[in-house]
């Protein structure tokens, strides 16, 4: 019965090696009934005691060509998968598993090229993702920070000045009309806003089932939206794709959100915007460079809701995404297809098809047992 080693990316240990994420719960449980299958850690990405950089490095750290070497799968949470992974050859690996939905920071080109599939979990963030945009657009509207500020700083007399707005009414534009942007549109149908949305890939008739209208440019969501929500994939393409004419654009009372990717904005120039306080405000979980530096000039702006890359990772989308990992891991433990393969022309590989038949014996052990 051949041995299936899978290897979890090492930050997901603390520094004394426990699992930090979901308290531990990464669905290793879900490995109970297939005794082949081997679990470790790329131990080499683990914080270190004493390491005071750890933190500040821990979005540049990428899977090294000894990884690749080593595993026959890797569930990966945040580091890259370069060309340079397969340098040494890859004639073991067969999968990568991406513990989330983006898939940014993996070459396809190059996973492919190596014959390894690599699958997400697609959905298991949509509902989190979504409450959390629409967290930070109730917080931004209600002006959460700013009250919450008055009561610690003893400062009730600002009471009459500090009025926060309702959202029925109210116009949100979406970018990207993918799943979490219609859990989105779920969440604020109570609301009673009007709501728009700039999706060149939209289904029009499921757009209007949920009572959207598609426009035609950015420049036109933009400028008739109270609040901006970004939810589109980050691809090369679409790197960028918010510029200076889009935010410049905005109402000077509305509010820009974004949980999707930091690099979809030109972040200088919605820094600048904030600075010169030509929008109301901005709800951020992502940037385009990530750990956001302390000395940051968002980090000086009141107007700013700021969050660490972190909003929508609840206990339950982390299980139900590490879940997704362990069955994929399992399916190609057993010579089988995982779900959610985002590189699907590796599928017709021969150096792909040859991998994954070496663990089919693993298929009957399955089926025997």
């Amino acid at each position: 019965m051949p041995e299936f080693r899978v290897l979890y990316t090492g930050d997901y240990l603390d520094v004394d090696g426990g699992v930090t994420v979901n308290s531990g719960d990464i669905a290793l449980d879900l490995y109970e009934s297939a005794p082949w299958i081997s679990q470790d850690f790329l131990r080499d990405q683990q914080e270190q005691r004493g390491d005071d950089q750890y933190w500040s490095n821990i979005y540049s750290m990428a899977i090294k060509p000894e990884h690749v070497r080593a595993a026959n799968g890797i569930v990966i949470f945040r580091p890259w998968v370069k060309e340079s992974a397969f340098a040494q050859g890859s004639d073991n690996l067969v999968v990568i598993g991406r513990a989330g939905a983006g898939c940014d920071k993996i070459s396809m080109a190059a996973c492919t090229a190596a014959d390894v599939a690599v699958f997400n979990a697609p959905d298991t963030l949509t509902h989190a993702t979504a409450s959390s945009a629409f967290l930070l657009m109730l917080a931004l509207a209600k002006k959460l920070p700013q009250h919450q500020r008055m009561v610690r700083d003893g400062r009730w007399d600002l009471q009459p000045v500090m009025m926060g707005d309702d959202l029925p009414g109210k116009t949100l534009g979406i970018v990207g009309l993918g799943k979490s942007a219609y859990e989105l549109l779920n969440l604020v149908q109570p609301f009673r806003m009007h709501t728009i949305a700039y999706s060149p890939s939209a289904d029009p008739a499921e757009a209007a089932q949920y009572g959207v209208k598609l426009v035609s440019s950015l420049e036109e969501l933009f400028a008739t939206s109270d609040f901006v929500s970004l939810h589109a994939r980050l691809t090369d393409d679409k790197r960028g794709m918010i510029k200076r004419q889009h935010l410049r654009a905005m109402k000077p009372t509305a509010y820009f959100v974004n949980v999707a990717r930091g690099e979809l904005v030109d972040e200088p120039e919605l820094v600048s915007l904030l600075q010169e306080g030509k929008i109301a405000g901005a709800g951020l979980d992502v940037f385009e460079h990530e750990p956001l530096p302390v000395e940051h000039p968002l980090n000086a702006l009141d107007n700013v809701i700021l969050t660490p890359h972190w909003l929508p990772s609840t206990r339950q989308a982390a299980r139900q995404t590490m879940e997704v990992m362990s069955q994929g891991i399992l399916a190609a433990s057993q010579g089988k297809i995982p779900a959610n393969v985002v590189n699907r022309d590796v599928l017709e590989r021969r150096g792909f098809q040859e991998k994954l038949a070496r663990f089919a014996a693993n298929q009957r052990e399955a089926l025997a047992v």
